[in-house]
């Protein structure tokens, strides 16, 4: 059948259950922008804005981007002590099951042996293809590959203020693209792409479907502005395989044909389809490691995860290497302990799907997505716009299930070891409970299942941190 006659309806496409069973994932921004590793990832576009205060950092360290501009930072990024055996033993030491590095950001460097792109990490810079490394050594400890693209970006992206750069001479088309009018680098762009860009784009994600099968392909946002025929393509290549999936921000895809994800937010209730929100352990700005990082604490992340399986998503989590390919140890350390609470109640998360209700408790998140507003907003302060999360309390309850076995997963512990679970009443969802028990802990617990709810107390000590699981049968 000829493929220009194919609709949206033909890549229809079921989601595997790895990815359903999976709920946790990490991966790594790290390029040419990790060398100055000031103010984050938008460092290639922001240099090119006079007035910015990368700008600024940059003129001062480096000298005026006419003289070294982004394109110089490539030799500086030697990732000299990259190890991917170290990189896989931290996503196994977290508790992720599928990880990989950004395979290209917006600033057209490829980060693996690309014969489409000749700015990579293969030729340049590091000289090492860092996805193919990475995903053989994920892929020896059965952790699933992901290959992530924000290339899309790249149409306008070094357009800037500062007209005297090396942006503007056609001798380094190669690093930044064709030279394109300054009102192009806003999210609805003054010019939309031509099609040698889009073929570009279209060939740079083939070429690693082809070569090294990733099992997810996620897209930024911003793919709104390649046509569907590319996509569509993108969705022959990598749908040969019905173990795999691709994600997508906003409305890039059409529903049903890929999973949506959204960026630092978070849906209010249950989904029937899953979905994965992107996010990172750095707390505000920047994605990519920066001096002196500050990063969120296990017990959010804990919490942002269980809250979201609870729903029938997935949590991408961002974490940011330094420029020589290692990792901060105050990273390494929270990692870490998000991995041992997984060990402790994974079975509370793993493979589980979404019970009847998804969550009780004071605390609701409200429906955040990444929209055009908030895109806006980001461009115009060259960063992305954090969301606060509330505080949650030991009445904040949230639920999974596994067969016929419900986990009840209190966000914190009540000071007399209380517990009351609104929602399984001898009325609630769950109908009458046969047998209650703590996940991880074999501590006596007395229970009793009332009108009002699930009475359960713990004479015993918190037996572990950040959050809570019970088995109920």
């Amino acid at each position: 059948m000829d493929k220009s006659t194919y609709t949206w309806d033909s890549y229809q496409h079921d989601i595997p259950d790895w990815f359903r069973d999976a709920k946790f994932g990490l991966f790594f921004h790290w390029g040419p922008y990790s060398v100055p590793a000031h103010g984050g990832e938008w460092y290639s576009r922001n240099i090119y804005d006079r007035g910015h205060e990368q700008n600024r950092y940059h003129v001062k360290t480096y000298g005026k981007v006419n003289e070294f501009g982004y394109k110089d930072l490539i030799p500086l990024f030697k990732a000299e002590k990259f190890d991917p055996r170290v990189w896989a033993e931290l996503v196994k030491l977290s508790g992720a099951r599928y990880a990989g590095p950004v395979s290209e950001h917006a600033d057209n460097f490829s980060l693996w042996d690309s014969q489409v792109n000749p700015v990579n990490a293969y030729r340049m810079g590091p000289r090492r293809d860092v996805v193919g490394e990475c995903f053989e050594e994920f892929r020896k400890r059965g952790i699933r590959c992901i290959a992530t693209f924000h290339h899309q970006w790249l149409w306008g992206w070094y357009m800037g203020t500062e007209t005297e750069s090396d942006v503007y001479d056609p001798a380094n088309e190669m690093y930044y693209g064709q030279i394109l009018p300054l009102e192009t680098n806003r999210y609805i762009p003054y010019q939309w792409p031509n099609d040698r860009f889009n073929i570009m784009w279209r060939d740079k994600v083939l070429e690693v479907i082809n070569r090294y099968r990733p099992d997810e392909v996620y897209f930024d946002s911003r793919a709104n502005l390649i046509p569907d025929i590319y996509k569509q393509q993108i969705c022959d290549a990598l749908y040969r395989n019905p173990d795999t999936l691709i994600t997508y921000k906003q409305h890039d895809f059409p529903e049903g044909t890929a999973v949506v994800d959204i960026e630092c937010g978070r849906f209010s209730d249950t989904k029937d389809y899953p979905w994965q929100v992107d996010d990172k352990l750095e707390d505000f700005t920047s994605w990519c490691y920066n001096p002196d990082p500050i990063y969120k604490s296990p017990t959010r992340i804990i919490h942002q995860l269980c809250d979201i399986v609870s729903k029938n998503g997935n949590l991408l989590l961002n974490v940011g290497p330094k420029a020589d390919g290692t990792f901060d140890e105050r990273a390494v350390k929270t990692l870490s302990k998000i991995g041992d609470w997984l060990r402790i109640c994974g079975e509370a998360i793993y493979g589980t799907r979404p019970f009847a209700i998804a969550q009780e408790g004071p605390t609701v998140m409200k429906d955040n997505n990444y929209d055009v507003k908030k895109i806006s907003a980001q461009i115009e302060k060259g960063y992305m716009m954090e969301e606060t999360i509330p505080d949650f309390t030991s009445e904040d309850i949230r639920f999974t299930k596994k067969g016929d076995t419900v986990y009840a997963i209190a966000m914190d512990w009540p000071r007399d070891g209380r517990f009351l679970i609104k929602s399984l009443g001898l009325k609630g969802p769950k109908g009458r409970i046969a047998s209650v028990s703590m996940v991880g802990n074999d501590g006596k617990i007395q229970w009793a299942q009332q009108e009002d709810g699930l009475v359960i107390d713990c004479a015993m000590d918190k037996p572990y941190e950040h959050a809570f699981a019970f088995r109920i049968d």
